[in-house]
């Protein structure tokens, strides 16, 4: 375990904030939000992909639109069908 993860683990600290990784909260298969991302790679209307620290995801489903996107949040909202690394 490196220096920064341990401390952050020792100091009860948000991994996400500290380690710079992405926070993803789902509200059902309606709502999605991203927050820590790097960049808006491909969107359409069945398919977002974000490139984040952690790698590529991609969100697929039905009807997605980019609701809100922010530098530091990107809500998604449509019919998730599928979120993937």
């Amino acid at each position: 375990m490196r220096v920064k993860e341990k401390m952050t683990s020792l100091l009860a600290l948000p991994k996400e904030i500290t380690l710079d990784l992405p926070l993803i909260m789902a509200t059902g298969q309606e709502e999605i939000n991203i927050e820590n991302y790097k960049s808006l790679v491909e969107f359409t209307d069945t398919m977002i992909r974000i490139h984040t620290t952690s790698g590529m995801l991609t969100v697929e489903g039905q009807r997605l639109l980019l609701k809100q996107v922010t530098s530091e949040h990107v809500l998604i909202t449509g019919r998730i069908n599928k979120i993937q690394w």
